[in-house]
């Protein structure tokens, strides 16, 4: 092993499933409801079912997918008050974020922000869904980081990984590719204002257009 991989391990078996499976589903390859065939995806991966059913579990814990006796694992579903619950804590949670981010934003920290707004611009061009969606969530997840707060950056992070599924077909729609760049460059010149006011009102809009437009796609809650 060479040594500046010295702190690094290759994943276990689980570790990996894990990750491919929640990214699978994040992006939308599974989609929500669909049934999750075991033996299947143990060949594609090319794991035993064991580290498969593992991750399974700790997916069920993260509400990513659901159990059902005689049916077994599907992708999660979420219903309008589902949505709306996330979306309300996501805007109480990335409010606190965003504030802690401001005055410790460096320039560093406003190129990496720049970096990943191009991809984000570069894939809404291109009509490129998936390319998107990872951008997008680079984009935020970098600001948050900023806050210094990991513990609050690792909730907002499961919030996220909840609808990033209906978030992929958000971006479905060039309207919406368009409405999401425009928010991003406010959101960015209120922080180089270091108007944190201005910024969490920026975002609040920007979830509050997702929110609606996602909407038409879920379920009524019963």
């Amino acid at each position: 092993m060479s040594s500046d991989g010295a702190g690094r391990r290759p994943p276990t078996a689980q570790q990996f499933v894990l990750a491919e499976l929640r990214r699978a589903i994040t992006t939308g390859r599974l989609r929500p409801g669909a049934p999750i065939r075991q033996d299947a995806l143990a060949e594609e991966l090319q794991v035993s079912r064991v580290p498969l059913r593992e991750a399974l579990k700790t997916l069920e814990g993260e509400g990513l997918v659901t159990y059902k006796a005689h049916k077994g694992y599907c992708v999660a579903t979420l219903s309008l008050d589902d949505l709306r619950e996330v979306y309300r804590i996501r805007e109480l949670l990335e409010e606190e974020a965003v504030r802690r981010a401001v005055p410790r934003l460096t320039d560093a920290d406003f190129d990496r922000l720049e970096a990943a707004q191009s991809d984000v611009e570069r894939a809404a061009a291109a009509g490129d869904v998936l390319a998107m969606a990872t951008a997008n969530r680079l984009f935020h997840m970098t600001l948050f980081d900023c806050a210094g707060m990991p513990r609050l950056a690792r909730l907002i992070r499961t919030l996220w990984d909840t609808t990033d599924a209906y978030r992929s077909m958000y971006y479905g729609e060039g309207g919406n590719r368009e409405r999401v760049v425009k928010e991003h460059r406010a959101t960015l010149d209120a922080l180089r204002r270091r108007s944190a006011d201005e910024a969490v009102a920026t975002l609040d809009v920007h979830r509050d257009h997702a929110v609606t437009e996602l909407e038409s796609l879920l379920p009524a809650s019963p």
